[in-house]
């Protein structure tokens, strides 16, 4: 349903389209109201972050938690999730999903002790030629790790912008320009992490309005209208549904791996109700993604 707010919608006079600088007050002094005690938040340990931002892709956030702290005790640098064997990590990514993560963490973590010394790059440029890194983990890392003034972009983020900044739907060239002319040059990762925060708290896709601690200065609750946010910067899609698909049979081929290696008729015992022709194909599909591998009749994870 299309959702509309008249009931709090009121004349204003703005300065200009690009002056945002009652937002960025009213979002600062709201920060510390807004923060969520996650555990990754001002890390001072680069590997640490990158790591967060790696299981926090199609994952929600309360998922991550005890995972990230169990691998970084596993894994504390990148060198020795690097030296570990693959299978390794796929067993410390259990209750994440999404396995082709860990592969690329696995991966990234080879090419920076390989191409940068064991250090997680600084760069933006060349955080991106990491495996499994693309233009909101590159930037969110350099962000929250190294202090650039880079905008952190997600769903979240794109709600707040096409509500509170501008009150119309943004495209995603739109939205990417405009989050970078938000950030301030000065502490832009603690700003980032507000705008990450009121999203998630406030700004959501059914939004707390009246709750919300930067209202006064959101241009949708001072104008009104159709909600600007649906479909606004493109940054994400809807995740299919999970019960019942191959997600979840990928899973639970994994899950049975990560206790031991079976034969291909053990392991086809311990999925009831999956079709022979299905089972098979994602079997397959698992082997090409470099995550399981064939010896005869054993299935084992790579590296086991």
């Amino acid at each position: 349903m299309t959702t509309r707010r008249p009931d709090d919608a009121r004349t204003v006079t703005t300065s200009g389209s690009n002056d945002y600088a009652t937002f960025r007050r009213a979002l600062r002094r709201a920060s510390p109201q807004l923060a969520r005690p996650l555990p990754w938040i001002a890390h001072p340990d680069p590997w640490a972050v990158l790591v967060s931002e790696f299981m926090l892709q199609q994952t929600q956030t309360s998922r991550v938690v005890e995972p990230w702290h169990r691998f970084l005790a596993a894994f504390p640098t990148p060198n020795a999730c690097a030296d570990a064997p693959l299978s390794a990590v796929l067993r410390l990514w259990s209750g994440l999903g999404y396995h082709r993560r860990a592969k690329a963490l696995h991966e990234a973590a080879r090419r920076v002790r390989d191409a940068h010394d064991g250090e997680v790059p600084r760069e933006v440029r060349d955080l991106r030629s990491l495996p499994g890194v693309g233009e909101y983990t590159a930037n969110a890392v350099a962000s929250f790790a190294f202090a650039r003034p880079v905008a952190v972009l997600d769903t979240n983020v794109g709600r707040v912008l096409a509500r509170a900044l501008v009150n119309r739907t943004l495209r995603p060239a739109e939205a990417r320009a405009l989050a970078q002319e938000l950030v301030p040059r000065r502490d832009s990762a603690s700003f980032n992490q507000a705008m990450l925060d009121l999203g998630a708290r406030y700004c959501k896709s059914s939004p707390l309005c009246a709750d919300c601690p930067v209202a006064m200065a959101c241009r949708w609750r001072l104008e009104g209208g159709v909600d600007p946010a649906p479909r606004s910067a493109g940054v994400s899609r809807p995740q299919s549904t999970f019960e019942g698909s191959d997600r979840q049979v990928r899973g639970r081929v994994l899950a049975a791996l990560r206790e031991s290696a079976l034969t291909s008729a053990q392991l086809r015992s311990c999925l009831d109700g999956v079709e022979t022709g299905r089972y098979g194909s994602i079997l397959a599909g698992l082997v090409d993604d470099g995550l399981v591998e064939r010896r005869g009749r054993v299935v084992r994870l790579v590296g086991d």
